[in-house]
C-alpha cells in the first residue's frame, strides 16, 4: 500500500457511466467496504448509448445497465447507488450539473471523493478518455472546492437541512499522470466479481479476469505488491 491509506467512514464516488466504478477503482472500494466503510455510488449519466446490438432500445439499455451496476456495487459491498440519469454523451460541467453534484456531497458528507481526472485525454497512450469522464470529473472538482464547502453556494441546499461540507482527501481514476498505488491483492477477485455483472458492456466474461489480473499487476509494475490500482491522489488543506 502507498502511505497513508486512509481508512475513511464515509467514501463517495462520482463517475459518468455504469461499469466506471468496477474499472476504475472496485479494489479500492471493496478495501474500505470490508473496513464497514459507508460507500455511494453516483453514476450520472442514464448509460443509454453504450451498446451496438441492432435491436437495442434506450429504454432497455437504461433498465440493463442499472441493473447491473446495482449488482456490480453489490458485489463490491458498496452501501448505496445513486443514478442522476442525465443524458450519456450529453455530458457538460454546467450550473445544472454542479448543483446535483454539492448537493451530493453535501448530502453523503465524504471523508473521500472518488471521480474522474478531468486533466486525462489521452491514458497510457492507448485510450482516448471519454469527454462524459472528464466533463464530470471536472464539475465534480468544482463541486468539492469550493462549491460544497461555502454556505451561499445553492442557498436553497441550507434551507432544505443540507450543510456545506469540505471535501478533503480525493482520489482520480484513469489518470495519465498517476502518484498513488494501492495494494488490491486480497480484493482483485472482488473487482473482477463486480465486472462480471456489466455483461452488456464486456464482450468475453470467460477472458475478464486473465484481462484484469495482466492490468492490475501493470499498474503494480513499480511497487512491491503483485496487483495495484492507480489514482491521482489530491489531499486539500483544511
Amino acid at each position: 500500500m502507498s502511505n497513508n491509506f486512509p481508512s475513511p467512514e464515509r467514501v463517495l464516488l462520482i463517475v459518468a457511466h455504469p461499469d466506471d466504478p468496477e474499472f476504475g477503482a472496485a479494489g479500492m472500494v471493496a478495501l474500505w467496504a470490508g473496513q464497514s466503510a459507508e460507500v455511494t455510488y453516483v453514476i450520472v449519466t442514464d448509460g443509454s448509448k453504450g451498446s451496438a446490438e441492432k435491436d437495442m432500445t434506450t429504454e432497455k439499455l437504461i433498465a440493463i445497465r442499472e441493473e447491473e451496476q446495482r449488482k456490480a456495487a453489490e458485489a463490491a459491498g458498496v452501501s448505496r447507488v445513486v443514478f442522476l440519469r442525465q443524458l450519456d454523451g450529453e455530458i457538460e460541467n454546467n450550473d445544472h450539473l454542479r448543483e446535483l453534484l454539492v448537493r451530493q456531497i453535501r448530502t453523503w458528507k465524504p471523508d473521500v471523493l472518488i471521480t474522474h481526472d478531468p486533466t486525462s485525454r489521452i491514458v497510457g497512450g492507448r485510450y482516448l478518455n471519454h469527454r462524459d469522464h472528464r466533463n464530470v470529473g471536472d464539475a465534480a472538482l468544482d463541486a468539492a472546492f469550493p462549491l460544497a464547502r461555502d454556505r451561499l453556494n445553492y442557498p436553497e441546499h441550507e434551507a432544505e437541512g443540507l450543510a456545506p461540507h469540505k471535501v478533503l482527501d480525493v482520489f482520480l481514476i484513469f489518470s495519465d499522470k498517476p502518484n498513488y498505488w494501492v495494494d488490491i491483492s486480497t480484493t482483485v477477485d472482488k473487482k473482477i466479481a463486480a465486472l462480471r455483472e456489466h455483461k452488456s458492456q464486456i464482450d468475453d466474461l470467460d477472458a475478464l479476469p486473465e484481462r484484469i489480473y495482466e492490468r492490475c499487476r501493470d499498474a503494480a509494475e513499480h511497487v512491491s505488491f503483485e496487483f495495484a490500482e492507480t489514482f491521482h491522489r489530491v489531499q486539500l488543506n483544511r
